[in-house]
């Protein structure tokens, strides 16, 4: 994905699978490295949260709770957790993203603000984001987290690929047939099962669809490398 904010080109969601998949701190934690690092101006941050129905409103309200503390302001200050945008048109574009996605529904949990004059955007949480809404087809950019609610595997599956680009996609689960089995429907490049941080100096990076062809790095790493099989059964069961 280019670092521009012309041109879209990854696809990140952060579905939780199952009921407290791992626990609901653990959840928390990993959306925050993945989502708000970097006041979230990396490529591989996560776009749309999808939260399964039944730990949704504790997952909302506990990750609204995390943002409130954190503090915007000068990085050589020790309390300040989050710097600026990297120009004005960024602040922009997550006002905009926060308008549309208000004014089609969805409510602010915290946040929701640029600070006047400055290129500081207030790290912000969305609830009940829909589905036409802008965040769901241009990178955000910013420090805006935008949760939508599902109900089964398939359905998040299908929202995470509604997209023409797929660099980087993340999800969590216990269940180990299912971390398979999603990770190979997941249309994207790079997928972080049970963690929010999957940036490597020795991976191979690069993204499906218009997030480009190819992988750049990683790949030296093998010559230095033993090959290990592992097989599993009974990954389709349950299904």
């Amino acid at each position: 994905m280019t670092q521009t904010l012309t041109k879209l080109l990854k696809a990140n969601l952060y579905p939780s699978f199952q009921p407290f998949s791992p626990n609901v701190h653990f959840l928390i934690s990993a959306a925050i490295i993945c989502k708000f690092r970097s006041s979230g101006q990396t490529c591989v941050c996560a776009n749309r949260i999808y939260v399964q129905s039944s730990v949704y409103a504790d997952f909302a309200s506990r990750l609204a709770d995390r943002v409130s503390k954190f503090k915007v302001g000068n990085g050589l200050e020790e309390e300040t957790t989050h710097g600026p945008l990297i120009h004005t048109r960024a602040v922009e574009k997550v006002e905009k993203h926060v308008n549309d996605a208000v004014e089609k529904g969805a409510q602010v949990l915290v946040g929701g603000k640029s600070i006047p004059n400055t290129s500081f955007f207030n790290p912000t949480v969305l609830c009940d984001v829909p589905a036409n809404a802008l965040i769901n087809t241009e990178e955000t950019f910013g420090p805006l987290a935008a949760l939508a609610k599902f109900e089964t595997e398939d359905e998040v599956v299908r929202l995470a690929n509604d997209t023409d680009v797929g660099l980087a996609g993340y999800f969590f689960s216990r269940d180990v047939g299912r971390v398979w089995r999603v990770a190979e429907k997941l249309e994207v490049g790079m997928v972080g099962a049970n963690t929010g941080l999957i940036s490597q100096a020795v991976i191979p990076f690069g993204g499906v669809k218009e997030s480009g062809l190819g992988r750049e790095g990683g790949h030296g790493i093998e010559e230095y490398m033993n090959t290990k099989l592992i097989v599993f059964g009974g990954l389709g069961i349950g299904a």
